[in-house]
């Protein structure tokens, strides 16, 4: 039992690699706590570091900023897993709709007719699109209550607004002659995701 209740949990808000399972945020935070730990050692090294501004307590590497136990560790079948610790007391959670894999997909297909159709849905995809969309739903349920129909929503919008970059839909060539064509894999992957939002590929394209 414990063990398919992680296998969800990993499935549900991780992206496996060839190397092991990662998470964005747990990532971003160990990323912080060495660069935090780097800057406290030359500190230290050059005598100490400035007097921290008023009201901004200080940050030691006895008392790091981000908690050395951000790599709680999680064994399931003979592999080591890392996954984030709680970030102190939280209000209960909303209730988020649960991914609607085929609605996404049919969207896809409905608003980008031009690029590769979806023909195979692995496990690899399923994980991003789930983390895709719980970031979507957890964003819109900041401002209300919502459902599986307004995440879809917002899909439907996300897809036309990849339909007028030129770039993502193989209308721009490269020196090479080529045409670079999105599909839907590369486009939840999250840093192309992020790009697209902030309309990196739009503009000029």
């Amino acid at each position: 039992m414990a063990v398919e209740v992680v296998n969800e949990v990993l499935q549900d808000m991780f992206v496996k690699h060839e190397d092991g399972w990662y998470h964005a945020k747990c990532d971003d935070l160990i990323q912080q706590y060495h660069a935090m730990a780097e800057k406290n050692r030359a500190n230290g090294r050059l005598g100490g570091r400035k007097k921290n501004p008023v009201g901004i307590p200080a940050v030691t590497e006895a008392e790091p900023s981000v908690k050395q136990t951000i790599n709680y560790k999680l064994e399931t079948n003979n592999q080591d897993t890392y996954i984030c610790p709680p970030e102190g007391e939280h209000e209960p959670a909303k209730k988020l709709p649960d991914c609607e894999h085929k609605g996404v997909i049919e969207l896809y297909h409905q608003w980008l007719p031009t690029l590769r159709k979806v023909e195979v849905w692995n496990a690899t995809r399923q994980g991003y699109l789930r983390q895709r969309w719980r970031e979507v739903a957890e964003e819109l349920a900041q401002e209300k209550t919502i459902d599986t129909s307004h995440v879809l929503n917002w899909w439907g919008d996300f897809f036309q607004h990849i339909g007028k970059s030129k770039f993502l839909t193989g209308k721009v060539n490269s020196k090479d002659g080529r045409a670079f064509t999105a599909d839907l894999e590369w486009i939840l992957k999250p840093s192309n995701f992020a790009k697209i939002v902030e309309g990196k590929y739009h503009g000029n394209h």
